[in-house]
């Protein structure tokens, strides 16, 4: 068995290793080739636990579950990661324990990859700026994914905490080399934007938006994963909200990947 701290995760995988490794998930989760999928959520004070447990069939076949303790107000209350937690790996045929490793560091990747391969088809091939509300370690991350798979030329990045967004725009620009603004008006760079990720505590709700010139009119509504602006773009209207990135990607996806990869 190995353990796999969150440098080790960090070191072997890429985010672009595991957008790859994400899209082809929801492959065979879409062909049948997979373990069901389970669900547990405990709330706790502050917080809350959950594990996901899955897994996927194949030559050999893979079992998994993730249990991670989700905490917003540790980084300022306690010094923390909001993430904390371990995925189990095991042999899905014979139950053998092949691994344990942190769980933040696969959550945070594995969260901007799902976003990453719901934009690859159903955005506009051709997105060239993007919106990301959130600026905290998943805004980061989340507009990296999104750049891996769109020609991105310009993005705007918003959150409460201005400074924060002048930091992620300082940091994005100079690793992504695409223009970076931190905005303020959340109404106009929605309006410049062919694609909008929010990835916000579910108490936050920064701003009413409505969608965007080119939009269905009614009613109004806030898209989470991603818009196009496209004469019939999809929209969602659930809350921003940070959790729901990954669940409103992997909706998204699973429903693309019935057909196949770029139909």
């Amino acid at each position: 068995m190995r353990v796999l701290t969150r440098g080790d995760v960090l070191e072997l995988l890429t985010l672009r290793d595991c957008i790859v490794a994400v899209e082809d998930a929801f492959r065979l989760h879409a062909e049948g080739r997979t373990l069901g999928p389970g669900v547990l959520a405990v709330p706790a004070e502050g917080g809350g636990f959950h594990v996901k447990a899955a897994g996927l069939v194949g030559e050999r076949s893979y079992f998994a579950a993730k249990t991670n303790a989700n905490f917003p107000d540790n980084a300022r209350r306690y010094g923390l990661p909001t993430i904390q937690g371990t995925v189990v790996l095991a042999d899905a045929r014979t139950g053998e324990l092949l691994a344990v490793m942190d769980s933040g560091s696969v959550t945070a990747l594995r969260t901007g990859a799902a976003t990453a391969v719901a934009a690859k088809f159903l955005a506009r091939p051709d997105a060239r700026s993007a919106t990301i509300v959130g600026c905290g370690v998943q805004g980061e991350i989340q507009l990296g994914a999104i750049a891996a798979v769109l020609p991105l030329q310009r993005a705007w990045v918003l959150d409460t905490d201005h400074a924060r967004a002048e930091g992620l725009a300082a940091r994005a620009q100079a690793n992504l080399g695409i223009r970076v603004e931190a905005g303020k008006d959340l109404r106009s760079a929605l309006r410049g934007s062919d694609v909008c990720v929010t990835c916000t505590h579910r108490a936050v709700h920064s701003c009413p938006v409505t969608t965007s010139p080119r939009a269905p009119s009614s009613p109004p509504s806030v898209p989470t994963i991603v818009g196009s602006r496209s004469s019939s773009p999809r929209w969602w209207r659930r809350r921003p909200s940070w959790s729901t990135c990954s669940s409103s990607a992997r909706r998204s996806v699973s429903s693309s990947t019935s057909s196949p990869p770029g139909s």
